[in-house]
């Protein structure tokens, strides 16, 4: 799964790295980068462009950094047919792109898939990123808070289950029926929560664009195509949330069923194309004027009951967690800290919406000017990202700071110090 990251610079540390002691020994690099490379030119029709460039495989156990070329700089050592270096610990480790040393990088983590084709299908997808620029495509990626409610969750659980009958569908006349659902129930979303259709079709033209590029390119049968897509949704249903990653679900399922008819479509969008929109148009899909009705008269198709009752338990449980996490990080003293350069790598699947206050995110990695804050039990990121709040600081050790499943450690002339109005804490600069 990807984690989203900002990365503005990344410093590596160049090392003599001999094979005997890598866990990835270079030959085994050497191959990811090979069948991925065979895969972008068989599909460099897809976007005019082949997407095999820069590509840093990153262990983030060693931080060890496999390159299929080396940087302007000379940083990367050359060994074999690969290249090699260590990643500073000051850097953020994720899947994404990034702007090193006079090149753009896609930047993957290890381990890779033992299956080549779900291989090929994450290297493309950030390989995409690394290209998206050039695309005219903005890099942009929104939180979607409605989808951690009820009625959010319910209708894009629906959805996405008449696009799996979409796929399942044996003629025609199916799959305009289950797609004729599937955008009704996602209208009817819509309807209800007023930004809904902005937030989700910036990350659908990010992320689910990425991800439908990476499925294209994989060059999987169409059995295989369908079984992945399948097996991902259902995974998907267990996420604790799907705030920032339902649209490596739904835009590729749209996205491959839409290639079946017109092979090159992508090809006609833009970053300001409102997907949703253009998906009805191209499936010439004729929604009700009365979406709710519609949405009630179909949901008994795509497993409504199971999926009320189970959203039912869970709205009941989030209400708990929110209300910890309300206390933890803002009723309660917590150290507020506000952003100069941040760099953060997160897990898009398990964060929580504190309804108008941000986003919880359970674990997280975060640098900046002042130093490394490393979550493992929940920070709070703002709404519009300019600072993050952890629970009241326990232990203060020079530049070594620490609380309820956080660290800081601040570089020199920074320190924190406590508000004695607000009994809240904040970093200095001395």
């Amino acid at each position: 799964m990807k984690l989203k990251t900002l990365l503005p610079l990344i410093t590596l540390t160049a090392q003599s790295v001999f094979s005997q002691n890598l866990e990835y020994s270079p030959s085994t690099m050497s191959t990811y980068f090979k069948e991925f490379d065979l895969a972008a030119k068989e599909n460099i029709y897809l976007w005019n462009t082949n997407l095999y460039g820069p590509i840093l495989l990153i262990d983030p156990q060693t931080r060890t950094i496999y390159a299929n070329e080396g940087d302007i700089e000379h940083t990367l050592i050359q060994q074999e047919d690969i290249y090699t270096g260590v990643l500073s610990k000051s850097v953020n480790i994720a899947n994404t792109a990034v702007d090193w040393g006079g090149k753009r990088w896609a930047m993957v983590m290890l381990p890779l898939s033992e299956n080549r084709n779900n291989r090929i299908n994450l290297l493309a997808h950030e390989s995409f990123h690394r290209v998206q620029p050039t695309l005219g495509f903005k890099l942009n990626n929104t939180d979607n808070n409605h989808l951690d409610l009820k009625e959010g969750r319910v209708t894009l659980r629906l959805e996405l289950e008449a696009l799996k009958q979409a796929l399942l569908a044996k003629n025609i006349k199916d799959v305009n029926k289950h797609l004729t659902a599937a955008l009704t129930f996602r209208s009817y979303r819509y309807g209800l929560y007023p930004n809904a259709a902005n937030s989700e079709n910036g990350l659908e033209l990010n992320e689910g664009i990425a991800e439908f590029t990476g499925f294209m390119v994989s060059n999987r049968s169409e059995k295989e195509g369908i079984d992945y897509i399948l097996k991902g949704i259902d995974d998907f249903f267990k996420n604790p949330t799907y705030i920032r990653s339902f649209a490596y679900h739904t835009t590729p399922v749209y996205g491959y069923l839409l290639s079946k008819r017109r092979k090159e479509w992508n090809k006609e969008i833009t970053d300001q194309t409102l997907l949703s929109d253009y998906f009805i148009k191209a499936f010439a899909i004729a929604l009700s004027t009365d979406l709710e009705k519609a949405a009630t008269s179909l949901k008994s198709s795509y497993n409504s009951k199971l999926i009320e009752s189970e959203e039912e338990i869970r709205e009941a449980q989030i209400k708990e967690v929110i209300a910890n996490y309300k206390r933890l990080l803002i009723e309660q003293p917590h150290l507020e800290i506000v952003f100069e350069k941040m760099s953060v790598s997160f897990n898009p699947s398990n964060i929580v919406a504190l309804e108008d206050k941000g986003t919880v995110y359970p674990t997280m990695r975060i640098t900046d000017k002042w130093g490394v804050l490393v979550v493992e039990q929940g920070a709070l990121m703002s709404p519009n990202w300019d600072r993050v709040s952890v629970s009241e600081p326990i232990v203060i050790e020079g530049n070594k700071i620490s609380g309820k499943g956080w660290t800081l450690e601040l570089k020199e002339s920074y320190s924190i110090e406590q508000d004695k109005t607000t009994l809240n804490y904040k970093i200095v600069r001395e």
